[in-house]
């Protein structure tokens, strides 16, 4: 079979491209063939417009081909591409890592509103990300707070190379560190506010993930036993004896799990901080519990 991008117009490469997404049921057809074009063009979306008419090189199209493949075959547009934004920051992927997804940015958004309530702007607070993947939490905070530093820890060493790479790639090198360990167990000293995104999904609710998620995201990033709660179990404990008296701890959570990890934050001896705050489908995601002052 011939190479449909061979010999063609960049404006053909996308409409062939585009057909065939949309002929395997992708809703997202003609924005990943954008996609997919400008990477293996090496164009932004000016640059496709203009250059309509030029032919594609053999290179390109074997690009091209790969791209269209890998799509057809359930593999998420981030991972093919490598890279994914979140909080307005292009973050490198690798297989250990997650796709970092709108939900979580619910977990940065509450931290900004607590501590802007707590403390106002002129901060230099100490941040834990606990389970930190590609970083994404963790540099979405120091994106925001110029005075900040923070570490992030992953039992996964090969996502904590993603992560120093993207902390490299963004210029926060210097106010970032990672290290490996479960949860927080390798930490020591006192943290102003501490995150975490952690596996949640009930084990027996995996295999009906969508297969972009069950067949892509990293096993150890998705199961949360039983209940989807054990990492709770173990690494609230961990972060209350690491914050600082008045510090909060906030996590995300999944669908209907909310109100079992209030009572583990309860439990820790954290307080509650106001009700949970919701994601854009209205699904409690980010739980919060503060230490008491001293």
């Amino acid at each position: 079979m011939s190479d449909p991008f061979s010999r063609t117009t960049v404006e053909s490469a996308r409409r062939t491209l585009t057909a065939r997404l949309k002929s395997a049921g992708i809703d997202s057809a003609e924005l990943d063939a954008r996609m997919f074009a400008g990477a293996a063009l090496h164009l932004d979306l000016t640059g496709l417009i203009t250059a309509t008419r030029r032919i594609v090189t053999q290179d390109e199209a074997a690009s091209l081909e790969n791209f269209m493949q890998r799509r057809l075959a359930g593999e998420p547009v981030a991972r093919i591409l490598g890279v994914k934004e979140f909080w307005g920051l292009a973050l490198q992927l690798s297989p250990a890592t997650l796709v970092p997804r709108p939900d979580t940015e619910t977990v940065v958004e509450l931290a900004l509103e607590m501590e802007r309530g707590e403390h106002g702007t002129n901060r230099s607070p100490r941040i834990a990300d606990i389970g930190t993947g590609s970083g994404a939490i963790l540099l979405a905070l120091l994106s925001e707070w110029p005075n900040a530093t923070g570490v992030g820890t992953d039992i996964s060493l090969e996502a904590l190379r993603t992560a120093s790479r993207n902390a490299a790639h963004l210029g926060f090198a210097a106010r970032a560190a990672f290290v490996a360990c479960n949860y927080a167990a390798a930490l020591s000293g006192e943290f102003d506010l501490i995150v975490s995104n952690p596996p949640y999904i009930r084990s027996a609710e995996i295999t009906e993930l969508g297969r972009e998620v069950r067949n892509f995201d990293p096993f150890a990033a998705l199961d949360g036993g039983a209940d989807g709660l054990d990492a709770y179990r173990e690494l609230i404990p961990q972060a209350a004896r690491l914050l600082t008296p008045g510090a909060a701890l906030i996590v995300e959570a999944g669908c209907g799990q909310s109100g079992p990890i209030a009572e583990l934050l309860a439990a820790s001896g954290l307080t509650s901080e106001g009700p949970p705050k919701a994601d854009l489908a209205g699904i409690p995601r980010a739980v919060a519990g503060r230490k008491p002052p001293r």
